[in-house]
């Protein structure tokens, strides 16, 4: 996600850390500003997968009645859980398609704070340490309308986890993609078979995928990545630079950006999900 935190954490208290990551980021991640747009009002449970400092969890709080962060770092979930709105539970593991014991991976030197853990290892990761894995059909979560996912890599396997919960509540997700860490095509086409189609947000507008090119706008813009949460944050587009589309927001059945589901009539149940 980030070196900010990374930076930061050693010298200063970790609590002030995240309360600064929590300010910042809907700057970052412009998406988040517009939360009533992916998650509508009275939404049941939510459920943050990779709730790194909970800039997800802390707003989602305020919009759904129960906020589930899954959380694999260990002292990431102590201080989500420490900071946590009384209706957040906090699952101290890695989201994924097995429950266990899973290797968590990360960068050599770090602890966490940069938030580019995963179960999948890349060239950047030198050490693993031992998590709990769950995955999201595992945990009992009834009436749920939105699912975040932010797993560097994994988010394949976090989906084939919940394939009964997306079954039969048909929440709206908003998963990270990132075709410098793996394929895009993937994810797409798995979600299309269960009955989603993909939004993006270059600007102000919420722009379909399918006429978005999203692989060709990160190749094109990859530079931004290394210029961290600090710059990326700056007030003009002068001084952050272009916009970095790395998420896609994924709506069942003909949804729409900003729109309640309508009915359910249950003729979802009835699709098949890939195996």
């Amino acid at each position: 996600m980030t070196s900010l935190a990374a930076r930061l954490a050693p010298f200063l208290p970790r609590r002030l850390v995240a309360a600064t990551a929590r300010a910042l980021y809907p700057r970052f991640e412009p998406e988040l500003a517009r939360l009533a747009e992916l998650c509508p009002q009275g939404c049941g449970t939510a459920v943050d997968v990779g709730g790194w400092y909970g800039p997800w969890t802390h707003r989602l709080a305020g919009r759904a009645e129960h906020v589930v962060a899954i959380e694999p770092v260990p002292h990431l979930a102590r201080l989500l859980a420490a900071a946590a709105p009384a209706n957040v539970r906090v699952v101290r593991a890695a989201a994924s398609d097995r429950p266990g014991i899973a290797r968590l991976w990360l960068p050599a030197g770090d602890s966490g704070d940069r938030g580019v853990s995963s179960l999948v290892r890349r060239e950047i990761h030198g050490r693993a340490l031992e998590v709990p894995s769950v995955t999201l059909d595992e945990l009992g979560l009834r009436g749920v309308g939105f699912i975040k996912i932010d797993v560097d890599g994994n988010e394949p396997a976090v989906l084939r986890g919940a394939t009964g919960l997306l079954a039969r509540d048909r929440p709206a997700l908003f998963v990270e993609l990132e075709s410098r860490i793996q394929p895009i095509a993937p994810v797409v086409t798995y979600l299309t078979l269960l009955g989603y189609d993909g939004w993006v947000l270059p600007g102000d507008t919420w722009v379909p995928l399918a006429k978005f090119p999203l692989e060709d706008h990160q190749a094109r813009a990859s530079h931004v990545v290394s210029h961290g949460l600090l710059r990326r944050v700056l007030p003009t587009p002068l001084l952050r630079g272009p916009r970095y589309v790395n998420s896609v927001l994924f709506l069942p059945d003909g949804r729409r950006p900003g729109t309640a589901p309508v009915g359910d009539d249950g003729s979802h149940a009835l699709r098949k999900a890939p195996r």
